[in-house]
């Protein structure tokens, strides 16, 4: 089992975090020991809200919420020196995910992270840069992916940081209707 992440795949969270614009889907990958279903604290530790989806049979089957913990500061200095992310993204618990729903079609999916109540990130499907039977293709032509594979396919704008304390609920919505949710608490 793997976690295929997609990096800047929402245009204005590029804008946010001033990137550039990738023109193919930028992969990185988090380790099976990277999943957790508890959100640990850790000093500058940063949230992201993700659509993820469970892949069966090469195929899209279920949909959940995750949180991809992001180190910022040791992010920001790996990628100034032109160096790999891993130690800012794929650390064990960096992949705080809901439990998975079956799904038909990821069309009309939305996701929406409250931090201590107030909303802080929504964004769905319509937004993505890359779609996801693109990023499926894709992340199968690169890594082959196998049951029980996990595809977190980017996030809106709207990341920050954690404190410990701070309480968290993620939601996936589809056509307006709620289909799971998940909250944590950063401890």
């Amino acid at each position: 089992m793997k976690i295929v992440c997609i990096g800047r795949n929402y245009v204005e969270h590029i804008e946010e975090l001033g990137n550039e614009m990738p023109d193919e889907p930028l992969f990185f990958i988090k380790p099976q020991s990277a999943v957790s279903d508890r959100l640990l604290y850790r000093d500058g530790l940063h949230y992201e809200g993700e659509i993820c989806f469970l892949i069966e049979n090469k195929k899209i089957s279920k949909v959940g919420f995750g949180l991809d913990l992001t180190l910022r500061e040791v992010q920001s200095r790996l990628k100034a020196k032109g160096l790999p992310w891993e130690r800012a993204k794929a650390f064990r618990g960096s992949a705080v995910l809901s439990d998975f729903v079956p799904i038909e079609n990821w069309q009309g999916l939305e996701l929406r992270v409250y931090k201590n109540g107030a909303l802080v990130q929504k964004g769905d499907t319509s937004l993505m840069i890359y779609k996801p039977d693109t990023l499926l293709q894709e992340a199968d032509e690169v890594f082959g992916l196998q049951d029980g594979d996990i595809l977190m396919s980017g996030t809106p704008k709207g990341v920050g940081p954690i404190e410990r304390g701070d309480k968290f609920r993620g939601e996936i919505w589809q056509d307006g209707r709620l289909l799971v949710a998940k909250e944590w608490s950063a401890g």
